[in-house]
């Protein structure tokens, strides 16, 4: 019996290990957590809520993470269906947008002010284009006020950005927009072995992600090291993107199928769902 039992194991050591079945299919019909929507004012007309929920239900997400210009957009959305809209505040209103706001002298009342008044999840999303100039007391305070209130930053920029906010707070938590926009997978890869608090969404990087008849050797190897930190986003930032958000989604659920299961589930939904502690069901599908 002893002999036995050695040879079955010694055959469990040296057997390969049995490959983790792919999403495949049910990519197509996965809940996702759509963490990367802005509700701006130009799309209210066009896009009056109940059709923006109609599109939601449509493309089976159950909840998105939306921040608007301004921001009544956003609770517009949340009073509709408050279950499946988790609000997050942008410093942009009136005249201050993504290019001037850190020169607003009234940025950080404005943030303390409407993050006491709504349940905003998260502060931004809001653009860092460079830190030449950039108001850094300023960064410094937004990120502890995140800090303070235990929600994520949600950064558009390059890498140095990020590694400022880290290094000024670093209990902060980042959701990176559109994984850096044109960062290697190399240099995220680099980031998030460095910040374990850094999550990113993949918003505007389906043509990176997906090549030819599927997916590109560096992105896979990245999305499955670190399946842990990324989340599904469409990015709303003009009407055309509404009106393509129908196949914004599709190409996310094409390059998720192509993942092990349990990378494209966690990718999909339930990495948003850890992160703001919300179940992406698909009961919600459906509801206001």
């Amino acid at each position: 019996m002893h002999k036995w039992l050695t040879v079955v194991l010694a055959l469990l050591i040296t057997s390969p290990a049995v490959a983790e079945p792919l999403l495949g299919d049910y990519a197509k019909t996965i809940p996702i957590f759509d963490v990367h929507v802005h509700y701006n004012e130009p799309a209210w007309g066009p896009f009056p809520p109940e059709t923006v929920i109609a599109l939601f239900d449509r493309n089976r997400i159950p909840i998105a993470l939306v921040s608007s210009t301004p921001e009544s957009g956003t609770i517009r959305l949340w009073q509709l269906a408050p279950s499946r809209i988790v609000p997050e505040l942008r410093p942009y209103y009136e005249n201050w947008d993504s290019l001037n706001w850190m020169s607003n002298p009234d940025v950080s009342d404005y943030l303390t002010e409407h993050l006491a008044k709504h349940p905003h999840e998260g502060i931004g999303e809001f653009h860092v284009h460079t830190m030449d100039g950039a108001n850094l007391d300023l960064l410094t305070s937004v990120a502890n006020e995140a800090v303070k209130r235990n929600i994520p930053l949600h950064v558009h920029s390059g890498a140095e950005p990020i590694r400022f906010l880290f290094n000024a707070a670093p209990d902060v938590t980042v959701i990176w927009a559109h994984a850096g926009m044109t960062t290697t997978p190399a240099e995220i890869g680099e980031m998030m072995d460095r910040y374990p608090r850094l999550y990113a969404d993949t918003s505007i990087r389906n043509n990176d992600i997906i090549s030819g008849r599927g997916l590109d050797a560096d992105w896979e190897a990245l999305l499955i090291r670190h399946s842990d930190r990324f989340m599904i986003g469409s990015d709303t930032w003009v009407n055309s993107q509404w009106e393509r958000y129908d196949r914004a989604i599709t190409a996310s659920r094409l390059w998720l199928s192509w993942l092990p299961r349990s990378v494209g589930e966690r990718i999909a939904h339930g990495n948003a769902e850890r992160l703001f502690k919300r179940e992406a069901t698909e009961s919600l599908i459906g509801q206001q």
